[in-house]
């Protein structure tokens, strides 16, 4: 098998490039680094082109945001990218991105909005440097008033449920909300649905399968579980159960991340992967892994690893039949691959990078 490709967004300046062997012809799998690409400050989020995948987008964390288009494989490699675009992001802290065919929409974290952009898969790859925006509504300030004054968008993703039409669904940390937004027939995006939950629970992620929605709450460290009938049918709340099974919950802690990878021949049973932040344990954050063997709207959380990691933020499953996971410790341990065991229920360490090597990793793209 040849070495796979790994692209590492992060809080430091740059975008690092990793190799991962997960069959080298003598010894253990190696994980090592490739290069780096100098994008500019925190570029936490990267996503490729749905068409392209050599022209992956970022988004700068800070107060004046940017977001950054850079092309990979100049000269027949893909280790260094060149950056191609930049335009302001329509507010502060762009943390999330969706690529679209011929739109890249932005999600600013602080400033609570929401940008569009019309983009190429050749130059300019950015068509304008004046994104369309919109606010997100804000009603009150949240039971955690030092993360919820104002809106908060954490992730924007395409509805998988929605069969009939493109739906946005955007988790609001400030807000305690997912909205759920549609095109106009002017092209701009309209919100026509929420989806609530617990006040303080701080909504950051979501995933689905078949008819079921699951969110990860960051601040309360739950997994909420919803039917998402189509619009304009309300959801309905199905259970809520916390991602760690020790409580109570220190108050430093918080959830980050949620995969929910396809069935495969290779593992067939459905799991549900979430991580956890800031364990004040000696071996690290842990991955809650729940099964849905019990059905869609009935998680198990059924295992809990320890990875020698600090601050989970981002994790992506990748290599044949995703039977790879790559994590990285934002404040401590670097970056490691572990291989799924157990028909998907057990972790695996395989292999790791220092995090004097690549520094203070937030997300994952395997190229």
């Amino acid at each position: 098998m040849a070495p796979l490709t790994i692209l590492v967004a992060s809080y430091t300046d740059s975008v690092y490039t990793l190799s991962f062997d997960p069959t080298p012809p003598t010894g253990s799998p190696t994980l090592n680094l490739v290069a780096r690409t100098l994008v500019g400050h925190h570029p936490s989020w990267i996503a490729s082109h749905p068409s392209n995948k050599s022209l992956i987008y970022t988004g700068l964390e800070q107060a004046d945001g940017e977001v950054v288009a850079i092309k990979y494989g100049r000269g027949g490699t893909i280790a260094g990218g060149d950056v191609v675009a930049r335009a302001k992001s329509g507010g502060a802290d762009p943390c999330t991105l969706l690529v679209a065919e011929d739109e890249l929409i932005v999600g600013n974290y602080s400033s609570g909005t929401i940008a569009t952009f019309p983009i190429s898969t050749s130059a300019p790859y950015i068509l304008s440097p004046n994104p369309w925006t919109l606010s997100m509504p804000f009603e009150h300030v949240g039971r955690n008033k030092a993360r919820q004054s104002s809106s908060h968008p954490h992730q924007i993703i395409f509805n998988p449920l929605n069969h009939m039409e493109k739906e946005l669904l955007v988790p609001d940390l400030g807000a305690d909300t997912v909205w759920r937004l549609i095109k106009r027939s002017d092209g701009k995006w309209t919100i026509c649905g929420r989806i609530d939950f617990e006040p303080g629970g701080g909504p950051r992620h979501v995933a689905a399968r078949g008819t079921t929605l699951y969110t990860l709450l960051e601040l309360t460290l739950k997994l909420a579980v919803h039917t998402l009938p189509p619009l304009p049918a309300p959801p309905t709340p199905l259970t809520s159960l916390f991602t760690l099974s020790a409580l109570p919950i220190p108050d430093t802690m918080t959830a980050a991340e949620i995969l929910l990878p396809e069935p495969n021949t290779f593992f067939p049973e459905i799991f549900i992967y979430t991580s956890n932040r800031n364990d004040p344990h000696l071996e690290g954050d842990t991955i809650a892994i729940f099964s849905l063997a019990a059905g869609e709207g009935q998680p198990e959380l059924v295992n809990e690893v320890r990875t020698g990691l600090t601050h989970v933020r981002g994790m992506a499953f990748g290599g044949d039949q995703d039977k790879y996971l790559i994590v990285g410790g934002v404040e401590g341990g670097g970056v490691k691959v572990f291989e799924r065991i157990d028909g998907g229920k057990g972790l695996q360490e395989i292999a790791k990078l220092g995090e004097d090597i690549v520094g203070c990793p937030t997300g994952f793209l395997w190229y």
